[in-house]
């Protein structure tokens, strides 16, 4: 019986050891965290934006209607390739070119009654000058009888002569002072039709002026019926047929669109970018494009154009010309030209890009997900902190700093990091960490709650190796 005794209080003894051991591990275990790490590398960084818009011909013009009428030819079809200046299509020009008839009577109407003023304005032009050389001979010979007469009052006064021949004298005389007075009104009356039938060859000239102005109009109505290519390029839309009647676009309406014509020597791709990123966009910027409808391919570009007006993602309406709430998410207009555009593209399929905005070679990184933000209240660990701090404390306590958690020993330690450029999956590291250092890489949950000086127990073993729980052991 003693050593039945004696090997049960040994069993009993052995079992209390053992609980007081799992209970100090236990104890000791608690408040540890379970932590992945990775190290600070060296790599080459590549800093890529991402958009997704759709292909445009840089350059392209919707032809509209400039005419209201009917749509008599369309002489080419969707798909082909016009030049600049050819006739594409034409409109019902009836009415305009009996127009253009009509005004060119008109004009030349007006021409000939120009012309017929003009002819009078020389006949009266040249009668003046016949008028005139008359009243000079009649004032030659007024003269003439002016001295007969004064030789015939002298013979009178001496008695030489009659008194009939000297009456005879004097009226030859008087006759032609009047001669001369006639000469000299007819001169004034063909002066005054001289300045009507200036005028009026003036009002004929301004006729033909006027009625040539309204040829021109009526010509350039008529051309208007023609519907010219303004460019090379490629016919992409053709919404209308032969015989629809088109109308010319008023405000607030689009009118009717003959044709698209697009200059396919520049094909773009047209990408909306995040507000966030488009600060970080430069001409000239490399850029990796995929086309949905050319799967596995990929084209190369470069930026092109960079928009500065912000655009409502909800609405596509420029954020200047919408009363939404400026908190909504905008977008900026990116273009990109992409360097050897396939023969299968087209306007409108959807593209994505890749936007290299920065490279660097050889430079510190860490894994993105490694990257954490904490107060500086949150990392004092002092155990003596005042419980009420001046107003100064408390605002330095809210300021928030960007940082890893570094290994120290077996404890988490908080490193604020200077960031240089996003790549894919990594940041580049431009202060505070040096290569090697040991960081906190996982899970999400550890870096997003650990404390500063937290213990840690590293498991980087894959999840496919660690243990798990099976719900079916406890019942073994």
């Amino acid at each position: 019986m003693k050593t039945k005794w004696k090997v049960l209080i040994g069993v009993l003894v052995l079992l209390f050891i053992a609980a007081g051991v799992v209970a100090s591990v236990t104890y000791s275990r608690r408040g540890v965290v379970t932590v992945q790490t990775g190290k600070v590398l060296r790599e080459d960084l590549t800093a890529v934006v991402t958009a997704s818009g759709e292909i445009k011909p840089r350059n392209y013009i919707n032809l509209g209607a400039e005419f209201a009428g009917q749509l008599t030819k369309i002489l080419v079809k969707e798909g082909d390739i016009v030049r600049k200046g050819t006739l594409v299509a034409q409109i019902d020009e009836t009415q305009s070119v009996a127009d253009v008839e009509a005004q060119r009577a008109a004009l030349n109407s007006a021409e000939a009654d120009a012309s017929a003023s003009e002819a009078g304005y020389k006949a009266g032009d040249d009668n003046i000058a016949v008028l005139q050389a008359t009243l000079n001979r009649t004032k030659a010979d007024t003269e003439r009888y002016q001295e007969d007469y004064k030789r015939g009052q002298e013979l009178y006064k001496q008695g030489l002569i009659a008194k009939q021949d000297f009456e005879q004298r004097k009226a030859a005389y008087d006759g032609q002072i009047a001669a001369v007075a006639e000469a000299e009104s007819r001169i004034v009356q063909a002066k005054a039709q001289l300045a009507q039938l200036k005028a009026q060859m003036a009002g004929a000239q301004k006729k033909i002026a006027q009625n040539q102005a309204n040829l021109n109009r009526y010509d350039d109505i008529l051309k208007k019926h023609n519907v010219i290519a303004p460019l090379d390029g490629l016919v992409t839309n053709l919404p209308v047929r032969q015989g629809e009647t088109v109308v010319p676009g008023v405000q607030s309406s689009a009118g009717s669109t003959i044709m698209t014509i697009a200059d396919m020597s520049i094909v773009t791709a047209e990408v909306s970018v995040d507000e966030s990123d488009i600060v970080n966009i430069k001409l000239d910027q490399r850029a990796e494009i995929t086309v949905d409808a050319i799967p596995n391919r990929t084209f190369t570009g470069h930026v092109l154009e960079i928009g500065h007006t912000a655009i409502l993602r909800s609405t596509g309406l420029a954020a200047s010309q919408s009363n939404t709430s400026s908190q909504e998410a905008k977008d900026f207009k990116v273009v990109i030209a992409m360097d050897n555009p396939p023969d299968e593209i087209r306007p409108g399929l959807s593209c994505s890009a890749k936007i290299t905005t920065a490279t660097r070679k050889n430079v510190l990184s860490i894994p993105m997900q490694s990257l954490t933000v904490r107060t500086k209240g949150d990392l004092d660990t002092r155990p003596n902190k005042p419980i009420n701090p001046d107003p100064a404390t408390v605002k330095a306590n809210k300021e928030e700093l960007t940082g890893v958690f570094v290994i120290a020993g077996n404890k988490a330690k908080f490193v604020k990091v200077d960031q240089g450029i996003t790549g894919s999956t990594d940041v580049e590291v431009l202060d505070g960490l040096k290569e090697g250092d040991q960081i906190i890489t996982g899970p999400y949950q550890a870096i997003r709650t650990i404390k500063q000086d937290a213990v840690t127990k590293i498991d980087n073993r894959p999840p496919q190796q660690k243990p798990t729980t099976s719900s079916s052991s406890s019942n073994n």
